[in-house]
């Protein structure tokens, strides 16, 4: 079997997409990237992808071979340079984690149908790529409480099994995959079962001036690692609408606090005696590159204390590259610390 300790996400490619076009899903990620990605010393990708690249809503239940391609060959790539992948829905039926106000997924039974059906289909399909792929069930469920989301996973789960007794699943809790939802999952005796969490704290510094949250554009200001926040009094008081952020105020931001945030992700696998993996972690690309490259060596080194495999966000484009679109590495200190390599 592979190794799925040092990975790297692929968004953009086939989720999350600026442009629905052959042209963009021939040409973004190419066997030249995986290439690049094996050299460096990654030993999988986390493969982001959207349903409707294999799934019309016109056609419900028939796949697309056109769509369907673009996985067969990330994968053959993947076997031919020796890496994991870990095949992850990022859009679903009824359901995108950006979106999720509108979300119908966990009303409507027929998209629920859609969805373990769409798994079903994929277990069939990969039945016999055993060492190379893992699936991740569905990214950063963002529901009321996990009853929900336990009761579809746990359906899924079984549809699977059916078919595949020991593919390797991944499996993330509630409110964007945080360490602190695991607890709240549906429990499940099953060997290949390996919970997933997201880890992006502090998230006024991961996410600083990020044009996509409210919160990061109100406070705006350039945040260090290691470092604080700076002006938090003044901001909140002009601001009363953002009064949580008090708690901010003198917060050091250091590997102990990474490792505060962590702990609900190990205190669960001591509890539980499972398998983790963190399929995304990463800071913003307008950070300054020396508190990006400080808040990583910080993160992977509590990563690797506590045994935990992981996929950096991202490998190019998406706000936080760590590749440009030559396929040069923003630096090349910080990829070294990510595909883990000794120095």
């Amino acid at each position: 079997m592979v190794s799925f300790k040092a990975g790297i996400n692929l968004g953009g490619w086939i989720s999350q997409y600026q442009v629905f076009s052959k042209e963009h899903f021939d040409t973004f990620i190419t066997e030249k990237d995986i290439e690049t990605i094996a050299e460096a010393g990654f030993d999988h990708v986390r493969l982001p992808f959207d349903y409707p690249i294999i799934e019309s809503d016109d056609n419900v239940g028939e796949y697309k071979e056109d769509g369907l391609s673009y996985i067969d060959r990330c994968l053959e790539w993947c076997k031919k340079y020796n890496l994991g992948l870990v095949l992850d829905m990022h859009h679903a039926p009824g359901y995108r984690f950006q979106d999720f106000k509108t979300s119908t997924l966990f009303e409507d039974p027929n998209q629920q149908k859609r969805f373990v059906d769409i798994w079903r289909f994929l277990a069939k399909r990969y039945i016999n790529e055993r060492e190379h792929i893992a699936f991740e069930l569905l990214n950063e469920v963002v529901e009321p409480d996990s009853t929900r989301w336990n009761k579809l996973m746990l359906e899924c789960v079984k549809a699977i099994r059916e078919i595949d007794s020991t593919r390797w699943l991944y499996i993330g809790g509630n409110n964007y995959n945080s360490p602190d939802e695991l607890k709240n999952l549906a429990d499940i005796d099953d060997d290949y079962i390996v919970y997933n969490f997201h880890f992006y704290n502090p998230f006024f510094f991961t996410h600083q001036k990020a044009h996509w949250s409210e919160s990061a554009m109100a406070y705006n200001r350039t945040v260090k690692y290691p470092g604080q926040y700076e002006g938090i009094e003044e901001f909140v008081k002009n601001n009363p609408k953002y009064s949580f952020m008090m708690e901010l105020n003198n917060l050091k931001l250091n590997k102990e606090l990474l490792r505060k945030d962590l702990k609900p992700a190990i205190e669960f696998r001591e509890k539980k005696k499972c398998k983790l993996y963190c399929g995304e972690f990463g800071v913003i690309a307008i950070a300054d590159l020396e508190s990006r490259i400080k808040w990583h060596e910080d993160y992977i080194s509590l990563l690797e204390e506590y045994d935990i495999g992981g996929a950096v966000w991202n490998y190019k484009k998406m706000d936080f590259e760590i590749y440009n679109e030559d396929r040069k590495p923003v630096s090349q200190e910080l990829v070294n610390i990510l595909a883990r390599r000794k120095t």
